[in-house]
């Protein structure tokens, strides 16, 4: 099997597993009036997905040592399409809701990581690179065409129909690569016993955290995912509100999904440009004015809700792009500062660290929407923004903290 079937078999797959990725964010709106949910609550539900994911991905990524990574992929695809079935027939408030999308980001754990380690098993060369740079982009393409689903399908059929249908796409995504794939035996025989320790090696991660520029890498990556799945999960919610705030025949003219999915298709290139740009300046100084950037706009952004429609749409891809734009410099910046020996262990520990803050961004944005008087009250939204904006904002203090030194 050539590799290019490889690359496109598997980049196939991965969109299709994404298909009911942003299927809650798309129809956020819809169902927290539904189901009379406060904003910190709507934002728990799109947390939910990120602690399914967090508490798993480890475990998954492990087991590929082990077994056949189509058979841990088949099982990702099944445990995700039944979540968004789940989510599709017995949803009916905050805590099935929940349940659904923690099962939904165990599920997607299975798929991704060990989506990737199956193309990186069976690519190698010039053309792994490439493959793997496709790859983790299209991780923006499938939240992209999941927007789109879910926003097209459900003002005509339904929400729940929604749901439904974008199952197809993880389950097809496990047959196509359990079907598609020959079985490969790695080279190199995993080694040591299986246990919670090579799961979650803190002995490792300690040492991994006294190496300061690799502890600035991973804190910088948790504020950046804060800011990159709060801004994703309440994308939706904020254009429908901004289109509300315009008077009759003077609001957006595409539905608010759309626009959200034309934005993160915008954004794609934008941490591969990001990258060669650090390349030529140096990657911290990159990173301190990506972050401030994303932080600033993200507030000015907030306060557009009035604004004419094109300035606001404007303002969300520029807000996006910045939010995605030191995302590959934070990586190149781990790896780079991670000693040999450890690099496997912090690249664990950026995982999590960064998960870990996505999954605390849509609710940060909810609660910040609360406490600032809701959804309605002027000036709520620059609240929101600023609330998963922080860690960025304060990406010079983090960075003076962790050392004044580039990794080499």
């Amino acid at each position: 099997m050539s590799a290019r079937r490889i690359g496109l078999l598997l980049l196939a797959a991965q969109i299709l597993s994404m298909l009911g990725f942003a299927s809650y964010p798309a129809l956020l709106p819809q169902l927290r009036d539904r189901w009379a949910l406060s904003n910190s609550e709507a934002g728990l539900i799109g947390s939910s997905f990120f602690v399914g994911y967090v508490a798993t991905v480890s475990y998954w990524t492990a087991l590929t040592d082990r077994l056949d990574g189509r058979k841990i992929y088949l099982a990702g695809g099944l445990i995700a399409g039944a979540a968004l079935l789940g989510f599709a027939l017995l949803a009916r408030g905050l805590w099935s809701a929940m349940l659904c999308q923690a099962l939904l980001g165990v599920g997607v754990a299975a798929t991704y990581m060990p989506g990737l380690r199956l193309l990186s098993d069976r690519i190698g060369g010039v053309a792994q690179s490439r493959y793997i740079a496709f790859y983790t982009s299209f991780f923006g393409v499938g939240t992209a065409l999941s927007l789109l689903l879910a926003g097209g399908v459900a003002p005509a059929y339904g929400w729940r129909a929604a749901f439904a249908l974008s199952a197809a796409g993880p389950f097809a995504a496990a047959l196509l690569v359990r079907s598609g794939l020959d079985k490969r035996v790695r080279a190199v025989p995993a080694a040591g016993a299986f246990s919670l320790a090579s799961l979650f090696p803190l002995g490792a991660w300690r040492r991994v955290l006294a190496q300061r520029a690799a502890a600035g890498y991973i804190a910088g990556y948790a504020a950046h995912c804060l800011e990159l799945f709060g801004a994703r999960g309440w994308i939706v919610a904020f254009l429908s509100f901004a289109a509300a705030s315009h008077p009759a025949g003077g609001g957006f003219p595409w539905a608010p999904a759309a626009i959200a999915a034309f934005v993160n298709l915008c954004a794609v290139p934008a941490s591969i440009l990001g990258n060669e740009v650090a390349l030529r300046i140096g990657r911290r100084p990159w990173i301190l004015i990506a972050m401030l950037a994303s932080g600033s706009s993200g507030i000015l952004l907030g306060a557009s809700v009035s604004w004419y429609w094109m300035l606001v749409i404007l303002l969300v891809v520029g807000y996006s792009m910045l939010v995605m734009a030191e995302s590959a410099t934070l990586t190149a910046g781990l790896v780079a500062a991670a000693p040999d020996d450890l690099r496997g262990a912090a690249m664990g520990l950026y995982s999590l660290a960064g998960f870990g803050g996505g999954m605390l961004g849509p609710l940060a944005f909810g609660a910040a929407l609360d406490l600032a008087g809701g959804e309605h009250a002027p000036g709520a939204w620059a609240w929101g923004y600023a609330a998963i904006g922080s860690g960025c904002l304060a990406a010079p203090l983090v960075a003076r903290l962790f050392g004044r030194r580039p990794a080499a």
